[in-house]
């Protein structure tokens, strides 16, 4: 009989500035906010909790009727899981409390990738854990838009690239077009973490490799501090960061419809 899903909240963090996709959180998916979208998977997971953390009052009033708390952060933050750091405190999370940290550009989440994580981290005594699934072509391997990871064979984080990674040696020796066997994983980008972990998260310093490949995890790894890795029990679409996401995204809700 599997274990039963631990308590947690999912926190979104939202922002209203974005470089590739202004006000993307706003775009109207089939005729509704984005962020009210995300909000609505999260609210089907299980959680205790549902909160926005946002910096701008055209989000919170994009939210007014969801039944969804928004916790209205600073406008300085320069990642999601700083602005959460923040809302942890606003929100009076216990430093043992789950927080999944939802990101506010995932209208497709399914419930079941968001409660795996939450569980991935219950089951682990590690500070933090993620998600992944296989890579499924040598075009996604070596697209840096597609973050790769390596694991330990316990299930942590070895390291995320957007490099190809691993890098299979005597097969690309002789063929690059095609993927070969072996452990090619993407990450997915959802996190859990402890609420006490996230606020120190938050104090760490930026470190070399975290902005070399612009990967804010590899922060956790260069201070010595472990992510649990599950696989998704079920595709996890990828998310919205430009036009033709938002395009692809439409269609698919179009679909279902």
């Amino acid at each position: 009989m599997p274990a039963a899903t631990p308590s947690f909240v999912v926190a979104i963090p939202a922002r209203y500035g974005s470089t590739r996709l202004p006000a993307k959180a706003l775009l109207p998916l089939a005729g509704v906010p984005m962020i009210v979208h995300v909000a609505r998977r999260a609210s089907t997971a299980g959680a205790s909790e549902v909160v926005v953390a946002t910096d701008d009052a055209r989000i919170a009033e994009a939210l007014d009727g969801s039944g969804v708390r928004v916790v209205m952060t600073r406008a300085d933050h320069a990642s999601g899981s700083d602005r959460l750091a923040e809302c942890a405190d606003l929100c009076g999370w216990a430093d043992d409390a789950i927080v999944v940290n939802l990101q506010g550009d995932e209208p497709l989440a399914p419930a079941s990738g968001i409660r795996e994580v939450a569980a991935a981290l219950a089951a682990d005594d590690a500070p933090m854990a993620t998600l992944a699934t296989p890579v499924g072509s040598v075009e996604e391997l070596f697209d840096p838009n597609c973050v790769k990871l390596a694991r330990t064979e316990s299930g942590r984080a070895l390291y995320f690239s957007r490099a190809p990674l691993p890098w299979p040696r005597d097969a690309f020796a002789h063929d690059r077009a095609r993927l070969p066997a072996g452990p090619f994983l993407r990450h997915i980008g959802i996190y859990a973490y402890r609420a006490g972990f996230l606020r120190r998260f938050a104090t760490l310093p930026r470190t070399p490799l975290e902005s070399l490949e612009a990967l804010e995890q590899l922060r956790a790894l260069e201070h010595g501090h472990a992510i649990a890795v599950r696989i998704a029990p079920e595709p996890f679409p990828p998310g919205v960061d430009t036009a033709e996401d938002f395009a692809r995204v439409e269609r698919l809700l179009a679909g279902r419809q």
